[in-house]
C-alpha cells in the first residue's frame, strides 16, 4: 500500500473559519466536520434507525451489484472520493471482476490510513493507494494521475448533495477530466421525499448528529485555540424547500462573543452557523446537472420506495 504525505491543514482551517464567521450568514465548510472523531460519529449516524440513506443504498448494492459490475466491466481502476470506512467499497471490490487498483481520496488522514490498511490486507491482489486530500480542490482533482485502463470513479453515500449546484458541476467536470474518455462514474444520490422522513434523518433522537455537528466547534477550540462554549450552541436541522435541501446549523442559545485567533465574533440569540447542506434530487434534475458537466446517466437503480438512487454515468 502506498500513500501521500499529508500536510498540516491548520492555516487553511483557520482561514476558512475566520472567513465563514465573517459572513452575514455565518457558515463553516462541511469538510471540517470530518476529523477523526467526526468521522467516527458519522459512521455511528449511518447505523441510526432514522438515517435511511446508508442502509437504503446498501440494499440497492446488495440487490443490483451483478448488474452494476457487468456494466462496469473487468479490470477496473477504481477511485473513490471521501472514502470513509469503506463499507460500500468492500461490496464493490468483492463483486468486481479482477479489479486492478483502488485509489481512496479523503481529508481525514488518520481515519483513511486505518481504513485503507485494513482494506489492503483483505484485498492483496488490489493496489490500494490512500491519498490525503480534499476532493473539493477541483483543480488538483482534475490533475490527479490515475492508472490507465478501465477507470471507474466511485462516489456513494449522496455526498454529492453536500455541494452547491455550481460546485456539483465543477466537481463532475473535474472527475470527467480525471477519468478521461471512456471513464465511468458510479454515484449515489438521495431523492426528494417527505419532510417527516428527511428531518429526523438529520436530527436523531439519540443526539448523535447533534454531537457530530457540535464536534466542529470542539475541533476549532482544540486546533485553533478558540473559546466556543459548546453548551451555548444547539444543533438544528431544517428543510429548505426552495433549494431542495436539508440544512444543518448550530444555533446560538444566547447573546455571546467568541474569539478565534485574533478575531472576536459576536452572536445574537437565535443566530446560526450554517455547517452543511444535504441536497435531495429528482432523477430528471440530476440527469440535467450531469449533462451540463459532460456526463450521460445511462443506467439507474433505485430501491422499492424510491428513496435513493445509484447511477452509472459515462
Amino acid at each position: 500500500m502506498r500513500g501521500d504525505e499529508d500536510t498540516n491543514p491548520r492555516s487553511e482551517f483557520l482561514v476558512d473559519v475566520i472567513s465563514g464567521l465573517t459572513q452575514t450568514q455565518k457558515s463553516l465548510p462541511c469538510r471540517w466536520l470530518y476529523d477523526e472523531r467526526g468521522s467516527e460519529l458519522f459512521e455511528q449516524i449511518t447505523d441510526l434507525p432514522e438515517y435511511y440513506p446508508t442502509r437504503t443504498e446498501i440494499s440497492i448494492f446488495n440487490s443490483k451489484l451483478p448488474e452494476m459490475v457487468k456494466a462496469v466491466g473487468p479490470e477496473a481502476q477504481v477511485v473513490e472520493f471521501g472514502a470513509g470506512a469503506g463499507t460500500k467499497t468492500r461490496l464493490l471490490i468483492s463483486a468486481l471482476e479482477t479489479p486492478k487498483s483502488y485509489v481512496a481520496i479523503d481529508i481525514s488522514a488518520d481515519f483513511l490510513r486505518l481504513s485503507m490498511a485494513s482494506l489492503a490486507a483483505d484485498y492483496p491482489h488490489v493496489d490500494v493507494v490512500p491519498i490525503v486530500a480534499d476532493f473539493m480542490d477541483f483543480q488538483s482533482l482534475a490533475s490527479t494521475v490515475l492508472p490507465s485502463g478501465n477507470r471507474l470513479a466511485f462516489f456513494p453515500g449522496s455526498t454529492i448533495g453536500n455541494l452547491l449546484d455550481t460546485e456539483i458541476i465543477q466537481f463532475l467536470e473535474a472527475v470527467r477530466t480525471m477519468v478521461g474518455e471512456g471513464g465511468q462514474f458510479l454515484i449515489g444520490f438521495d431523492l426528494v421525499k417527505s419532510v417527516s422522513i428527511l428531518v429526523p434523518a438529520y436530527d436523531d433522537a439519540r443526539g448523535v448528529t447533534a454531537a457530530f455537528n457540535l464536534n466542529l466547534l470542539k475541533r476549532i477550540n482544540r486546533e485553533l485555540g478558540a473559546d466556543f462554549d459548546l453548551s451555548a450552541f444547539k444543533h438544528q436541522a431544517l428543510w429548505n424547500a426552495d433549494d431542495g435541501r436539508i440544512e444543518m446549523h448550530l444555533l446560538s442559545q444566547k447573546d455571546q462573543s467568541v474569539t478565534v485567533g485574533h478575531k472576536t465574533f459576536t452572536f445574537r440569540t437565535g443566530e446560526t452557523i450554517h455547517t452543511e447542506n444535504s441536497r435531495k434530487f429528482t432523477i430528471d434534475g440530476f440527469k440535467a446537472i450531469a449533462r451540463t458537466a459532460g456526463w450521460s446517466l445511462d443506467t439507474l437503480w433505485t430501491d422499492d420506495n424510491n428513496y435513493f438512487a445509484v447511477g452509472l454515468m459515462r
